[in-house]
């Protein structure tokens, strides 16, 4: 069975894409838990805990998607299976700290070839530069920037139309970046205060979407 694009369902991910067919995404873009006790609602955030999860998810995740990109934090990296590159999104202003001080860089991990190679549309950088602080603040305590997600998201994926999924939709920025760069999304979020509030900052964003076409792409 096929989920139903450009919507968000609440509910485990595993489940979900257990129902989904092989390569039926362009991408699988998302944020998984880190397994350093951050505080998710339904999720106990433990790093063993966290290689349950990733022995199972990947294999589907693999499956489900032409190609994946993930940013698991540095600390438990070890525990996914190798991937094809990694990426990286470098913060001179630094995204949290670690053992050895503030950290400045997160990794991407990366399965499945380059899309622009892929489509003969020759190199791109493997890093992304960004002080940009997160997109909600409030409610999510791992809430994605949501113009660096946007940048991460067209580096992997290369075409407007694309249909991306993301598992561990959190705080909606993956959805809220297919609405912004014309791809198609499905999420996923088992937590459901998480996914209320997702689906309320996406019907936002549509609502201003609407409104922008109404005006004739002007806005005041």
């Amino acid at each position: 069975m096929m989920l139903e694009i450009d919507r968000i369902y609440c509910g485990d991910c595993l489940d979900l894409m257990r129902e989904m067919p092989d390569k039926s995404v362009d991408l699988v873009l998302t944020d998984p838990p880190y397994g350093v006790g951050v505080e998710y609602g339904s999720f106990e955030d433990t790093q063993e805990n966290l290689a349950a999860l990733v022995s199972e998810m990947m294999p589907e995740i693999l499956r489900v998607s032409k190609r994946a990109m993930l940013t698991p934090g540095v600390g438990n990296i070890h525990l996914y299976p190798k991937p094809d590159w990694i990426l990286a999104w470098f913060s001179s202003a630094g995204v949290g700290s670690g053992p050895w001080g503030y950290c400045c860089w997160q990794p991407i991990l990366a399965y499945g070839k380059d899309p622009f190679l892929s489509a003969g549309k020759g190199r791109r950088p493997d890093i992304f530069e960004s002080n940009e602080g997160a997109s909600v603040k409030v409610w999510h305590p791992c809430a994605k920037p949501i113009n660096l997600w946007m940048d991460i998201l067209r580096r992997g994926s290369v075409n407007e139309g694309d249909l991306v999924l993301d598992p561990f939709l959190g705080s909606g920025t993956t959805a809220i970046a297919c609405l912004r760069t014309g791809r198609h999304f499905i999420g996923i979020e088992k937590h459901e205060p998480y996914f209320l509030k997702a689906q309320e900052r996406i019907d936002k964003e549509r609502a201003q979407v609407r409104l922008f076409d109404a005006l004739g792409g002007v806005t005041a």
